[in-house]
């Protein structure tokens, strides 16, 4: 694990000259101010000057940015470690490298927890732990959501097994938290060795570019067990994890930028898992017609489109907040408003592998409704599916089991579920996207959707094979075996008539009917089994 970081903390204020004599109240106030200077401040001014020059920020300034203006109430401010050995006596500095407390986003409450970089290199010993510990189990009382900010060098070798331990308090306290408070994990710098584990537990990892890097084994490591050659930021940097691991949801250029999505996140979350998320005041009108995507989405289902810009028509104002823009971008999840109200988005992406489910798609798709379904959060599916991926690779890797996440979750989920088909639907992909057949409370389509077990094409080759094999003009059969599998099969009103879709609708009146079949679902209430918990495949 990395070597902890050095300070040049020196101790507490002195006492008075050795006279014996009684302080008073106002003396132990005005002592009080500069020891709360002192831990304020930090180690001395050279090591902010060094956290500055990597263009990184404070804890301090992190969590100023984060919280609303003067709303910081912090926990723990004079806690010091007790650690003998290696100099750790001679250098206790108040904090202990971690910066831990409470304040309001948008007036809201949320707990938060920082790491200092500055001191001990923001490496978690005993005391550091403990006291993520109590904020954590304070988040958890008091059903708020927890942000952590970390910059940290990993558990502080010093300290030995101590520090290991601490680890596992907070893998548990995330694992207690999951489903009952947001948690947010903010990466800042370095996470390395089992640190990595925490943000992997909780429900969104932001990613800052350069200063920011996650993995269990390093480059030296990396490089002395394989012989590979790579940079930090090459193994565990905000782009790959963004974009190839899926492990981090977001990836910034900035600490500020980040922050900001932090904040703007939270107001799109409620505070735990007895609330609904917060509501607002929409300035769009709930009976706006999206006329508008009678051209976005075109009539031939070979042809690709943006399925970004039907979300966009359909929001409050055109704002949706995407999660894993980055990852699996062959569907796409969303947090966006409808009428004020927040709704959860999945929808098959036409201009990423035509949108077809594959591994990473499922898994990604699976956890979104998972955390949905957790925080009370509806649930409106977009389809337009071909199927699921073919290939070697996807069946070796697991297609079936993993795929079945994104199933289990749909399945299990007891928030309000609607489900559009848009355009096509075929196969198994049709009942995985939250199709009637798998509880979706309402199953919605426009006339442009083709709902079938295959498309028209690989259908009439599979039913007609001999009869199209045995004629004198193969193609022209093979046309004409098509528009009879379109004509019998795969009109639009065929699901309909046999309700399996309990409506066909115009595309103009998407918002409209989305927002009234929300807002009558609102109070829906449904029980699962009794159990400890489900089985659901790995």
């Amino acid at each position: 694990m990395p070597v902890a970081g050095k300070t040049t903390t020196t101790a507490p204020a002195p006492a008075p000259a050795a006279d014996h004599r009684e302080w008073t109240l106002h003396e132990r106030v005005e002592e009080l101010g500069l020891i709360r200077d002192e831990a304020h401040q930090g180690p001395d001014a050279a090591a902010t000057e060094r956290q500055h020059a990597k263009g990184k920020l404070t804890a301090r300034e992190r969590i100023a940015l984060l919280l609303d203006e003067d709303s910081f109430t912090e926990v723990e401010t004079l806690r010091r470690h007790r650690a003998t050995g290696f100099g750790l006596e001679n250098k206790k500095p108040y904090t202990d490298g971690v910066i831990t407390g409470w304040g309001t986003v948008h007036g809201r409450t949320v707990f938060v927890y920082a790491h200092d970089f500055r001191i001990f290199g923001g490496a978690l010993g005993e005391a550091h732990a403990t006291k993520i510990h109590k904020i954590m189990d304070m988040a958890i009382a008091a059903g708020a959501p927890l942000v952590s900010l970390n910059d940290g060098a990993g558990a502080r070798i010093q300290e030995g097994v101590s520090a290991l331990a601490g680890y596992g308090g907070i893998f548990q306290r995330n694992t207690r938290a999951s489903g009952v408070i947001p948690q947010i994990s903010v990466m800042l710098g370095p996470c390395a060795g089992g640190a990595a584990y925490s943000p992997a537990l909780t429900d969104f990892v932001f990613m800052v570019r350069e200063t920011s890097q996650m993995f269990i084994t390093g480059p030296d490591v990396v490089r002395a067990v394989t012989g590979e050659e790579i940079t930090q930021n090459g193994l565990g940097g905000a782009d790959v994890h963004s974009a190839t691991s899926g492990v981090s949801h977001f990836a910034y250029d900035d600490e500020e930028s980040c922050l900001q999505d932090v904040r703007f996140l939270l107001t799109l979350l409620p505070s735990n898992n007895r609330e609904l998320p917060p509501a607002t005041a929409p300035e769009d009108t709930p009976h706006r017609r999206t006329d508008a995507l009678l051209d976005l989405v075109p009539d031939d289902p070979g042809r690709s489109y943006d399925i970004r810009a039907v979300i966009e028509e359909i929001v409050d104002d055109s704002e949706h907040f995407e999660i894993h823009p980055a990852w699996a971008t062959n569907i796409v999840c969303a947090l966006a408003r409808l009428d004020g109200h927040v709704v959860g988005i999945v929808a098959n992406q036409p201009a990423s592998y035509a949108g077809v489910l594959d591994i990473e798609s499922s898994e990604k798709a699976a956890r979104f409704v998972q955390f949905c379904d957790a925080f009370n959060i509806p649930l409106v599916t977009l389809v337009d599916v071909p199927g699921f991926l073919p290939g070697v690779d996807q069946e070796h890797n697991g297609i079936i089991r993993r795929g079945a996440k994104l199933l289990y979750a749909y399945c299990n989920a007891t928030v309000p579920r609607i489900s559009l088909v848009l355009r096509k639907a075929y196969g198994g992909a049709y009942i995985v996207m939250d199709s009637r057949s798998i509880g979706a409370d309402l199953a919605l389509a426009w006339p442009s959707n083709e709902i079938a077990v295959m498309g028209a094409e690989g259908a009439a080759n599979v039913i007609f094979r001999r009869e199209i094999a045995a004629s004198h003009d193969p193609d022209a059969v093979r046309r004409q075996k098509i528009k009879e599998y379109k004509a019998e099969l795969m009109h639009p009103y065929y699901a309909a008539e046999r309700g399996l879709v309990d409506d066909v609708i115009d595309p103009g009146e998407t918002r409209r009917i989305l927002i009234r079949s929300l807002a009558m679902l609102r109070a829906k209430h449904a029980d699962l089994p009794s159990r400890k918990h489900g089985n659901p495949p790995q």
